[in-house]
């Protein structure tokens, strides 16, 4: 095994090399540094590079089940001593702000033993489903350099699928973790509410994890840095055995239902055919395997009403954004201080009113149980993972003058995706397809609350019996 090949390995992979001797943490994490230094000036996957600090790390030979692995933290959620937190904004940016310790998952991170080399580009404050903040510019895909990697995490993305790292934290509020892992052709877990510990995240549609290439480095990630701790809101119970042990473990005879096309909704977007075409080939695929697959889904999983209570909480949530963004900076910002699209949904979120806040919060919970009771009956729902394969960045780029017209191509992208974290099930994207172009599309699997080990089982079944790890990008290191 040769420095140049370590690209090729997972990060269970590289941290098997480690621990038998092979190779040493140094020698990883200065081979991840030169696939930064040589492919990140056309990704523009990372916003800052902390080289000096990983290199001690390295030295110390960092213990943990991926002891030594080469990292990248997002700009935005888990926080680590010493790093900053940009956020895609250029005040922040120009502040310099530093974290004084690592927070709850920052520290499983790196107790895990993975090596944290620096942060990851993300869109300003994190509410797009792609990476191209005024701040630090375009993230790119390593698949097509016009295309967008995703957001909110698609620089974690970008770097996993060109192999500058193996793996890079990742968070989801809508379908950060998913949509760039299906642009990319990753792997990408949102867990259950609860599962990995954030108490300082204040939303309850927010989760954290990773992107990967496998579903191992997937299982590994979240063995490392589930549980909980205090503080928290949301408390998930502890799964009967490791998560590792699930992915080449037999997932039974599942009961599965398939949503292909959100077309089947009044009002919904329709999907895009090769969307639609992955998720049905998955479900013949699952169908082949044994499990009983029928077309069925939660009848109000896209229902209208229920898209409009999400889109008013959303547009509401700006005023906490608002909020946030002021205490951090400590005066009263301007429009100056943000992109078009963040102001302009700040002032939006002036116009709802507390009394339709709450409505709509209620409703989108009460919603949000009618759909749960969905899965009494059926064990995992297929959809596809986005409503498109990746666009470019040039259509992804917001009217400066009617910033909110993006929204209608923001939600087509993540029809499949948004609902998941208002109902907190888990759901993963797998790299299953492609377009006839060669981009990436991504399938997603959706279990009851706390089944990760269900997900994990399936997506294991699939990864072998499609494999896709030794797809590669146009650029790749």
């Amino acid at each position: 095994m040769t420095l140049d090949q370590l690209a090729d390995l997972d990060a269970v992979g590289q941290a098997e090399l480690i621990r038998a001797g092979e190779v040493h943490p140094k020698e990883v994490v200065e081979a991840a540094i030169a696939r930064i230094e040589a492919l990140d000036p056309t990704l523009n996957a990372l916003v800052f590079r902390d080289f000096d600090r990983a290199r001690q790390a390295a030295a110390k030979q960092p213990t943990g089940p991926l002891g030594g692995v080469p990292f990248l933290l997002k700009d935005l959620g888990a926080n680590q001593e010493g790093l900053p937190q940009y956020e895609g904004n250029k005040v922040l940016r120009e502040l310099d702000h530093r974290a004084a310790n690592d927070d709850a998952l920052g520290a499983k991170f790196r107790a895990a033993g993975l090596v944290t080399l620096g942060k990851t580009n993300v869109p300003e404050f994190g509410p797009h489903p792609t990476t191209q903040p005024d701040a630090f510019g375009p993230a790119h895909n390593p698949w097509d350099l016009d295309r967008t990697p995703g957001g909110s995490s698609g620089g974690s993305a970008a770097a996993v699928a060109a192999g500058l790292v193996p793996v890079a934290h990742a968070n989801d509020g809508g379908g950060s973790i998913r949509i760039p892992a299906a642009f990319c052709g990753l792997v990408g877990l949102k867990p259950t509410r609860g599962r990995v510990p954030a108490p300082d995240q204040l939303s309850r549609y927010t989760v954290e994890l990773a992107v990967t290439r496998t579903v191992r480095d997937t299982a590994a990630v979240l063995d490392a840095v589930h549980g909980n701790v205090g503080g928290e809101m949301f408390i998930a119970p502890a799964p009967a055995r490791p998560y590792a042990q699930e992915v080449a473990a037999d997932a039974g005879r599942l009961r599965i239902g398939l949503l292909a096309d959100a077309a089947v909704f009044d009002g919904a977007p329709p999907t895009d055919p090769d969307c639609v075409a992955a998720a049905r080939r998955t479900a013949e695929q699952l169908a082949s395997m044994g499990h009983d697959v029928e077309e069925a889904w939660p009848r109000l999983l896209l229902d209208l009403s229920a898209r409009r209570a999400t889109g008013a909480t959303w547009a509401a949530g700006g005023a906490n954004g608002l909020n946030l963004f002021t205490a951090q900076i400590a005066r009263e910002p301007t429009a100056d201080d943000v992109e078009a699209f963040t102001w302009a949904r700040w002032q939006r979120a002036q116009n709802i009113s507390l009394r339709e806040y709450l409505a709509a919060a209620a409703a989108q919970q009460e919603w949000a149980v009618a759909v749960s009771q969905w899965w009494d009956d059926y064990d995992v729902l297929v959809t596809p993972t986005t409503g498109e394969p990746a666009p470019t960045i040039e259509e992804m780029t917001p009217d400066r003058d009617a910033p909110w017209r993006i929204d209608k191509r923001y939600a087509r992208i993540a029809v499949f995706t948004m609902p998941f974290n208002v109902t907190g099930h888990p759901a993963i994207t797998l790299p299953l397809a492609t377009t006839a172009a060669g981009l990436p599309v991504g399938v997603q699997l959706v279990a009851a609350h706390f089944r990760e080990d269900l997900l994990l089982r399936l997506a294991g079944q699939l990864e072998a019996a499609a494999p896709w790890v030794q797809r590669r990008p146009a650029v790749h290191a």
